[in-house]
């Protein structure tokens, strides 16, 4: 925890928690055999490190830029209305772009300049973009979605069928919430506010004049795909990568762009996925087998054995300080899920409910946190201190969580 708090590199930190933890129990061979067990792990290598290369193509065709365009441009003159509209459209750029700070420089301009101009105040518009990131639950080339369907053993999109009137209800919940925090802090006002210091960042990405709806489309084809394939066609099976690579040929075809950049930058983005998230899941792996060396996980689940609810407690309250506290709720929701969600059954609880209650709380807290990545970059489109948009925020993301806690 201090390593994190003090910002170092966080694959780092659970590493080498891990091997410490490890070697003071006298068996450090338990880390090694962690690392090469999570480093192999098929199905996930697969959801990830497709997602993040189809991610990478639509960055470079610009596809997701033409989706954020024809987005928002049906939302001026909406008053208050803006707010909710505005995070319907957020959520669904989200299924598209999974990281919170590449969704907040791709829409937060835009996003941020509208609801600015429309009378909000520039901290209300800031964290109204990052509190609308929770339809991302739904994707199926979502990390967290991927590893906890594994720990499941259940196929990712039974378990999205399993988890999605949730993610709905908390969706609406949060926009309820979000108008709420409005209105208490009187962040809306017909004209706008004076003296705010706003920087106006529209320009800082150029958005199509014109967005093309082929090209609006690609971001979101393999979502749909996968969804459409499990609700009328479920007899035939198809992979995340399946999904993913449809996704870059239809972006070839209607782009027309290189064939090579797009191979090349498709492998690309599926290293950084490899990098960046396995790496991460691997690291927090590794952490999790020196908690087991140590007799750590032991005592929590005896501790816990019995209790549902004090079970559901530690999933929502742990993952979400820690997310708070370092800024990542990718960190917070792998170290918990591995370590104590495969434990469920002995609580009372199911591997998908445990996991997606800590998996949500970990996200909540990176949205709490003033130290998130995408928060800082918000808070800098926005022209506003990142304190100003957590004190908004927080609140919201905490009600969400009471709300989903008693919802599960």
């Amino acid at each position: 925890v201090y390593g994190l708090l003090k910002r170092w590199e966080t694959r780092l930190v659970l590493l080498g928690a891990g091997f410490l933890m490890c070697c003071l129990s006298l068996d450090p061979y338990a880390a090694f055999q962690q690392f090469d067990k999570s480093m192999t792990s098929g199905s996930l290598i697969i959801v990830i490190c497709s997602a993040m290369g189809f991610a990478g193509v639509m960055n470079l065709t610009k596809c997701d830029l033409h989706l954020v365009a024809l987005l928002t441009k049906p939302l001026n003159k909406l008053g208050i209305f803006l707010l909710p509209c505005c995070m319907i459209v957020t959520g669904i750029v989200s299924l598209a772009i999974s990281s919170l700070a590449g969704m907040c420089a791709a829409i937060g301009p835009t996003i941020c300049a509208l609801m600015i101009r429309a009378g909000f105040r520039p901290a209300m518009a800031a964290a109204t973009v990052v509190a609308s990131t929770l339809p991302s639950f739904w994707s199926p080339g979502s990390s967290h979605n991927g590893f906890v369907a594994k720990l499941a053993d259940w196929p990712i999109m039974d378990y999205l069928t399993y988890t999605g009137t949730r993610t709905l209800l908390i969706s609406i919940a949060c926009i309820i919430f979000m108008v709420i925090a409005t209105l208490i802090f009187g962040d809306f006002k017909k004209g706008g506010f004076e003296n705010d210091g706003v920087q106006d960042a529209a320009n800082k990405v150029e958005l199509p004049e014109k967005p093309n709806l082929l090209f609006a489309f690609a971001p979101l084809l393999p979502v749909v795909l996968l969804f459409a394939v499990a609700v009328w066609l479920p007899q035939f099976k198809i992979s995340v990568a399946t999904a993913m690579l449809v996704g870059v040929i239809y972006t070839l075809l209607v782009t027309r762009a290189n064939p090579a950049e797009i191979t090349r930058k498709f492998f690309d983005g599926m290293g950084r996925g490899y990098g960046n998230i396995l790496g991460l899941i691997i690291a927090a792996g590794v952490f999790a087998a020196g908690l087991r060396s140590c007799g750590v996980i032991d005592v929590f689940v005896e501790a816990l054995k019995g209790s549902s609810e004090l079970a559901k407690l530690g999933a929502a309250v742990g993952p979400y300080v820690l997310g708070v506290m370092t800024g990542s709720g990718d960190a917070a929701a792998f170290a918990f899920n591995e370590a104590v969600t495969p434990h469920a059954a002995a609580f009372g609880l199911t591997i998908p409910d445990l996991g997606y209650l800590a998996s949500c709380a970990a996200t909540f807290g990176r949205v709490s946190s003033p130290l998130a990545a995408g928060v800082i970059v918000i808070s800098g489109i926005a022209g506003v201190s990142p304190m100003e948009v957590i004190k908004r925020s927080a609140p919201v993301q905490i009600c969400t969580l009471a709300f989903l806690f008693f919802i599960s």
